[in-house]
Parts: C-alpha cells; sequence; structure tokens
C-alpha cells in the first residue's frame, strides 16, 4: 500500500497512524520531496470514481494561484505542482482512497488484514 501526502499535513499524519496503529505496512511518498510520475497519477485517477476531482480546491496553492478562475488540465497541473493533490492519497493496487474518509480507510485495512 501507498500513501501519497506531506509529512505536515495532519490528515495525512491521521492516516500514517491509522495503519501503522493497525499494524498495515505502507510506503509514504512525501509530495515536498517527490512529485508524482505521470504513470502514478495515471493509475490513482483510474482508481478515482468518474468525475472526482483530485485537486485540493482549499489548498495554499491553489488559492495562490487563482485557479478557481482559471481553465486548466487537471493531470498537467497536479504533475507540475503535487502540493495541489488532495491528500492523502491512499493507493493499493487499483483501489484508491482520497482525503480522509475513516469509514473507506477501516474498510481497506479490514481486507489487507484478511488477506
Amino acid at each position: 500500500m501507498q500513501i501519497y501526502g506531506a509529512r505536515k499535513c495532519a490528515i495525512t499524519k491521521k492516516a500514517e497512524r491509522f495503519f501503522r496503529d493497525r499494524g498495515i505496512a505502507y510506503h509514504f511518498v512525501d509530495l515536498t520531496q517527490r512529485a508524482l510520475s505521470k504513470g502514478e497519477l495515471e493509475n490513482i485517477r483510474r482508481g478515482l470514481e468518474a468525475g472526482e476531482s483530485l485537486i485540493d480546491t482549499e489548498s495554499a496553492a491553489y488559492k495562490k494561484r487563482g485557479m478557481a478562475y482559471m481553465v486548466y488540465d487537471e493531470a498537467e497541473e497536479l504533475l507540475a505542482d503535487p502540493l495541489l493533490l488532495r491528500t492523502p492519497v491512499l493507493r493499493e493496487g487499483v483501489r484508491v482512497i482520497v482525503g480522509d474518509d475513516e469509514k473507506a480507510w477501516k474498510a481497506l485495512a479490514a481486507e489487507l488484514k484478511g488477506a
């Protein structure tokens, strides 16, 4: 399992703690240190529900760039600035969970423990 986020993000820390407390191994990708590759982004986007956005419209990066008033290509923007990503992003195979969704985290943890 992979967790994408930033070390200083409270919700990312919450997700890490949630899975660590349940003894579930994960690989952490710190977006402040390493941007997403095009392949990683494609894999994440495939796991989303249709129409679900990965851009965090509440992020400082989004507001600073005035993106609410822009027409943009989501993938292009995320590859250029990974801090626009809604975090944390949890990925296990083709399954993707974005944001603070403890119900989905519990379901994933149960699946991983059962595997």
